[in-house]
Formats: C-alpha cells, structure tokens, sequence
C-alpha cells in the first residue's frame, strides 16, 4: 500500500498543472502602446465627481493613475496635455464629453494628461 500511495503521488508530480483560467477585469486594459496615463482632480464643490471621472475613463480604456481634489475651484473642465501626443488629450476629452484641451508640457508630473473637473462636468452618482 506505501509503494501504491508513493507511486501515485510521484505521478501527481509529473502531471503538469491546467493552465491558469484568463482573468476578467473590470475595465479594459489597453496595450502599452496606447497607454495614456491620467491623473483625474476635481475642482467643483461636488463630492465623487474625480471618482465618477475616473470610472467614465476607465472604461474608454484609459489608464487613470490618480485622483483627488484640485487646489482650487474650476468653473470649466480643463484637459490638459502634459506630455506626448496633443490627440491624447482630444481622446480624454471625448470619454469625459466635456472639457477644453490644452497643451502645457510638464514632464515631472508622470503622467500623459491632467483633468482639472469644473462646474460643467456632470456624471450620474455625484452628490450635489
């Protein structure tokens, strides 16, 4: 009975594991190559609008790296294109459906567009 129960065991060894089942994501992953990483703040007085923001453009595929609050109050949204293509930001600005594009090249803020959110942006699910 050992030299049965060793064998089998030794035969588990040498079978080699299924493969892993792929794993589904909540939003989709773009390819390296159109990565446009977005950092998402909100200057309205509305609580959730960067994470509301951030939701609208993970699902177009875009890679938001960060939001939070902006420094100050914004009466328009402001997309802005800090390094890379200037299409990136027109790419945004469609997911979001609002905003203004500008280019200000910043390089130290590692991110590829900025999303200042002001008074214009509305999204369902965002407090007064």
């Amino acid at each position: 009975m050992v030299l049965v129960g060793g064998l089998a065991a030794g035969v588990r060894l040498l079978v080699p594991p299924p493969p892993p089942t792929p794993r589904e994501h909540a939003y989709p992953i773009p390819s390296p190559e159109r990565r446009v990483m977005v950092e998402v703040l909100n200057g309205t007085a509305r609580a959730g609008a960067a994470r509301a923001a951030t939701r609208m453009l993970r699902r177009q595929g875009l890679d938001v790296v960060f939001f939070g609050n902006a420094p100050g109050a914004a009466d328009s949204t402001r997309v802005i294109v800090r390094r890379g293509d200037p299409a990136r930001g027109r790419e945004v600005r469609l997911a979001l459906g609002v905003g203004r594009v500008v280019v200000e090249i910043d390089t130290l803020r590692r991110v590829d567009v900025s999303v200042i959110l002001g008074g214009d942006f509305q999204a369902s699910g965002v407090g007064p």
